[in-house]
């Protein structure tokens, strides 16, 4: 029986130009999770990450911290996060303002949601993107990947989209739960699952424990 590592990426650019890009504390956040992995002596078998920049920056920052300079990510596009924009402008296709109070804030994310009920539940279809049902086929191939060639303990970097469906699908639960895992998630958690050739099973949801000391209290974020 292997061990499997479900990581969301570390803090992105939330408001920029470019989302896709962590930020310093992105960074330090991937650091410090491989650092800590470091500590207590793990040892990974291989990694899949999406081909996001995010997700390749958290691993090179989880790789900085391990101090594993050999072992190479398979990149993995199945494992990439919805569109987000694509999906507020399904259902919003007028300009929206860029988040920067709490209220805009809250408007965003509850247009999100109800974006990503319509697309889950087949009512509309954002540009650009995959079905719902295609996109939880190549994080469902990416984990029987994992299942068929390996028995260690394996690493994936993802977003908190596919994470929270992965979650939501070994627990069957319904799409609209699958939107709340994604939206709880925290930067750089990680959601631990046991596998075996037959099946994965989830153990740990959302985890900090990097981060779980007072020096590190005041990194935790949420995207």
């Amino acid at each position: 029986m292997g061990n499997l590592y479900l990581v969301r990426h570390g803090q992105a650019s939330f408001g920029a130009d470019d989302y896709d890009q962590l930020s310093a504390l992105g960074k330090q956040q991937s650091i410090r999770l491989g650092e800590y992995w470091r500590e207590r002596g793990m040892v990974f078998e291989a990694v899949l990450t999406g081909s996001l920049k995010r997700h390749r920056q958290t691993w090179e920052g989880i790789q900085q911290g391990l101090q594993d300079t050999q072992l190479q990510a398979l990149v993995w596009p199945g494992l990439n996060e919805y569109d987000s924009e694509a999906v507020l402008h399904s259902i919003h296709p007028g300009p929206l303002a860029k988040p920067t109070t709490p209220e805009l804030y809250k408007h965003h994310f509850g247009l999100l949601r109800k974006g990503l009920q319509e697309w889950m539940h087949g009512r509309t279809q954002p540009v650009g993107m995959p079905l719902f049902v295609d996109f939880v086929q190549g994080i469902q191939d990416a984990l029987a990947h994992v299942r068929q060639h390996h028995s260690g303990n394996v690493l994936v970097v993802s977003s908190g989209g596919p994470i929270g469906t992965a979650v939501g699908s070994l627990l069957n639960t319904p799409p609209e739960s699958m939107i709340e895992l994604n939206m709880r998630m925290r930067n750089t958690a990680v959601s631990e699952c046991v596998y075996n050739p037959k099946r994965t099973t989830l153990v740990s949801f959302n985890t900090l424990y990097h981060l779980d000391t007072k020096p590190f209290s005041d990194w935790v974020t949420y995207t």
